[in-house]
């Protein structure tokens, strides 16, 4: 493996993520750092998200808006996306034991292994509710 150079700009991105539980997207890091690393660049932050979550350190997710959030919980656990608003929230699900059976049922045929997974779970968070009471009757699918 290469020695990476040591970088405070990857440190500050790290921190940042690490400090907060609302999966930032690039965007919202670069603003947030500016303040006190004003010559950072939107491109540095996206390199360094980038080698972040190559070396399994930052979690990348896709929500369906276009920007990539992230997360510095790399545990295993699971998202729920609003729809409306596009925030993220932390799920912590102990009983996936019945998922885990069935997913190593169903990739018997294959002989393979899953090593890992992550679920998304998408509805209407209690704040857009509130906001926009139409989606109290949406039902699940």
């Amino acid at each position: 493996m290469t020695q990476r150079k040591h970088s405070r700009q990857r440190d500050a991105i790290k921190a940042f993520l690490t400090s907060r539980t609302d999966h930032p997207t690039a965007d919202m890091i670069y603003t947030c750092l500016r303040e006190d690393y004003p010559n950072i660049s939107l491109g540095t932050v996206y390199r360094n998200l980038t080698l972040l979550t190559e070396l399994g350190e930052v979690a990348r997710i896709s929500t369906g808006d276009g920007a990539d959030h992230y997360d510095a919980n790399t545990s295993q656990h699971h998202h729920f996306i609003c729809s409306v608003c596009q925030n993220i929230y932390d799920l912590q699900i102990d009983a996936m034991d019945s998922i885990d059976s069935v997913i190593g049922r169903a990739t018997a045929h294959c002989q393979g292994r899953i090593d890992h997974y992550r679920i998304n779970f998408y509805g209407t968070c209690a704040r857009c509710l509130k906001v926009h009471p139409e989606h109290h009757s949406q039902p699940a699918e």
